[in-house]
This record gives structure tokens, C-alpha cells and sequence, in this order.
């Protein structure tokens, strides 16, 4: 699997990005002021991930997505790891993760990735989503705010 940078002339995985968020407004909101990154196997798209600078020196990895038939194989946590490489390498001092309280398996990923639990945007999805989300049989409300420090 290679990860890369997308180009400024190939369109923007949109299939893949509303994996991880089901709002394409928001989504366009966000992938033109970040950078998209795409993994790709066999010349298929795998993944994308899209780092968004939010403060002097901090940057939010947002929207990391793998399609159903490629996950539980790790693609999301290289994906991951390969956001908080460029990140450092970038030279941003930290970096900043949201999901769902839902989210279990994302929230699992994260913090074996070294990031850690800062806090909790109360009814954030039930405030900016005009439609119910469910995973895992749990309603999706909270946005679970999650950091790391790159020093």
C-alpha cells in the first residue's frame, strides 16, 4: 500500500470521505483548506485521510476512512500513523483527532496511535447533522475530542 499526497488536479475521493462523515457540505467545507492524502492499492483507492491546519502549530487529522471490505486488515491505523509522520515532519506540535461517541473502533485505533482523551463536545452530531447517526447500535450525540503532542 502507498500513501500519498493527492494532487491539486485529481478530484477528491468524495466516495471515501463521506465514509467518515455523512454531510458533504461539511466535507467540502474542509478538504479544500487541508490537504487530502490517499492510499492506494493496485491503483485502487484504499483510504484517505485529510490533515486541516485549526491553530499556529497544531493540525486536526479529520475524516480518516478505509471502505468496509478493506477494514479490520490495519489500513486505518497506517493511515493514522502515516497523518502523525507527516505532521511531525511538518512541523506541527500537535494534533488533534474528533469522533463519535459511537465510534467505538475508531476510538480504539486513536489512542493505540498515543492519542489521549481531552474532551467531549456535548450533542455535537444531533446540532450539525440534520439526520440521525447510528453505529453500533449506539445513537452518535458527542464528539469525543482526542490530542497528541508531537515533541
Amino acid at each position: 500500500m502507498n500513501i500519498r499526497k493527492l494532487n491539486r488536479d485529481e478530484n477528491v475521493p468524495m466516495d471515501l470521505l463521506l465514509l467518515a462523515d455523512p454531510s458533504k457540505e461539511i466535507v467540502e467545507g474542509y478538504v479544500h483548506r487541508g490537504e487530502c492524502y490517499v492510499a492506494e492499492r493496485e491503483q485502487q483507492m484504499v483510504g484517505v485521510y485529510v490533515l486541516l491546519p485549526t491553530r499556529p502549530e497544531t493540525v486536526e487529522l479529520v475524516n480518516v476512512a478505509v471502505p468496509e471490505e478493506q477494514q479490520g486488515r490495519g489500513m486505518g491505523k497506517r493511515l493514522v500513523m502515516h497523518a502523525i509522520m507527516i505532521a511531525k515532519t511538518t512541523g506541527y506540535k500537535t494534533i488533534e483527532i474528533g469522533t463519535g461517541n459511537s465510534s467505538i473502533g475508531q476510538l480504539a485505533i486513536y489512542q493505540k496511535c498515543g492519542f489521549r482523551i481531552v474532551g467531549i463536545d456535548r450533542d455535537f452530531f444531533v446540532k450539525h447533522y440534520s439526520e440521525e447517526i447510528f453505529e453500533n447500535g449506539i445513537q452518535c450525540r458527542d464528539m469525543i475530542r482526542l490530542s497528541q503532542d508531537l515533541e
